[in-house]
């Protein structure tokens, strides 16, 4: 098969730049993941804060953090053939661009609506940059062994920035809420520069499906609209059951068009692989308890035991610092044991640090807190390479994309939804110590449930493939 060139490094180009090249392609991509990661992360130690500034209550806490999930989860499914349409480089510039923009307004924002509104549209630049940030390094590295490591350096981009995002928020807070949205300027500014010094991305014709685009986003905004309302006005509230049956009826739209039209978001074939339905649900449980639970202690830290912002912060320094140092070790970890151990042993983490944090009593102090949530930290690394090793095997190469979207949009909705159910169950009547309980219970639920489903995943390890 007759070898194409790299755009990175053109016949009659000297390889120092090409190498100058390459170096800026993964500067640009790495700092891009960072950013985006680190917006996901930073904003709940800063909720209580937006909310005494702005006004309005858990519903509209949860909504600050849901418009930007759910915008990221339902177009990445998207920005696959949005790449390829116009290329990564460009596709990256432009959801960079509008993320920058989009986070600027948030600092800006007056009001509560306007900021909600705002998150949203960072959530879709979020969505159009992440996914292209990794088509980026693809093509800068197109030798397996680099671009393993490259690899390895936006991982670690990523795991900085999760590790990062609540001291950082914290101390942000201090100093205005406004703050943790302003940061984003500076260092999507230097991106895109570093960008500028890359070569142009190749393109190919990519049709665009809108049906399933459009059904997609009704299907997820109804299903979270109405947990958020059900917890705000009830389940009696009209609003609630129209918002449910919307997200029946978008589904039942979205899986008809996939199954007809010529070039679906999520070709159904795709799902007969019994790993890659598994790794989904995976991805979907793991964020339960690795998105929620943040969200709801850095409620509980600030609420019931009265820490600043950058105490909260503080407080999930341990969970954050030792899923950063332990993500380096865990494809050497699935190398020697498997990947489906770590898995298992990631989600048992999960249930076992939820359960630990609910039979907790009231009066538990806020170090033991902080370092009960510690397993819930150690499952990143173990749970997430693995599973996506697993999926990417268990698919043609033609349609590692698209597994790839479909995987990080499952995570991303287990995230939306985590949010919006254990919001409502915090404002419940019963309170907020009953609501936590039971927010952690169905956390571990999940979690199981997942372990569970991973006895069915494929054993091979990378080594023996």
């Amino acid at each position: 098969m007759p070898r194409t060139a790299s755009p990175y490094r053109p016949s009659g180009v000297a390889a120092p730049e090409a190498n100058r090249h390459t170096t800026a392609t993964l500067a640009a991509a790495v700092l891009g993941f960072f950013v985006i990661t680190l917006d996901a992360t930073i904003v709940n130690v800063a909720l209580p804060s937006i909310r005494d500034a702005l006004g309005g209550g858990i519903t509209g806490l949860q909504w600050v953090v849901d418009a930007y999930t759910l915008m990221f989860a339902a177009l990445l499914l998207s920005a696959g053939a949005l790449s390829d349409r116009i290329g990564a480089r460009k596709a990256f510039a432009g959801g960079l661009t509008l993320f920058v923009v989009a986070s600027a307004a948030c600092g800006l924002a007056p009001s509560l609506p306007v900021l909600i509104a705002a998150r949203g549209v960072q959530g879709i630049g979020a969505a159009v940059a992440m996914p292209t940030s990794m088509a980026l390094v693809r093509q800068a590295f197109p030798d397996p062994a680099r671009r393993a490591r490259a690899v390895g350096v936006w991982a670690m981009g990523g795991a900085m920035a999760a590790a990062a995002g609540p001291v950082l928020g914290g101390l942000l807070s201090l100093a205005s809420w406004r703050m943790i949205f302003w940061i984003n300027l500076p260092v999507g500014i230097v991106t895109l520069v570093l960008l500028s010094r890359t070569p142009h991305s190749p393109t190919r014709p990519a049709p665009f499906d809108w049906i399933g685009q459009i059904t997609a986003v009704l299907a997820m905004g109804g299903l979270t609209f109405g947990a958020i309302e059900a917890g705000d006005a009830g389940f009696t509230a009209p609003q609630v059951p129209a918002s449910l049956g919307i997200a029946v009826v978008a589904l039942a739209a979205f899986i008809t068009a996939q199954a007809k039209v010529s070039h679906p978001m999520v070709p159904l074939t795709l799902l007969r692989s019994p790993t890659v339905v598994v790794a989904t649900g995976i991805g979907f449980a793991f964020m339960v308890g690795f998105y929620g639970l943040p969200f709801l202690f850095s409620l509980y830290f600030q609420q019931q035991h009265g820490l600043s912002a950058l105490g909260a912060g503080i407080a999930f320094l341990p969970m954050m610092l030792l899923s950063a140092c332990l993500t380096p070790f865990s494809a050497r970890i699935a190398e020697r044991t498997g990947p489906r151990v770590p898995i298992i042993a990631g989600l048992t983490l999960i249930a076992a640090g939820s359960v630990a944090l609910a039979v907790a009593p009231a009066s538990t102090p806020v170090w033991a807190s902080a370092l009960l949530l510690v397993p819930v930290g150690m499952a990143g690394p173990l749970v997430m390479p693995p599973t996506t090793a697993l999926l990417l095997d268990a698919v043609p190469s033609e349609q590692t994309g698209t597994a790839g979207g479909v995987f990080n949009t499952s995570r991303q909705i287990g995230g939306a939804l985590a949010v919006a159910v254990f919001g409502a169950l915090i404002s419940a009547p019963a309170g907020f110590q009953h609501g936590l309980r039971v927010s952690l219970a169905a956390a571990a639920a999940v979690a199981l449930l997942a372990a569970l489903a991973a006895l069915h995943m494929g054993t091979a390890s990378p080594r023996d493939a």
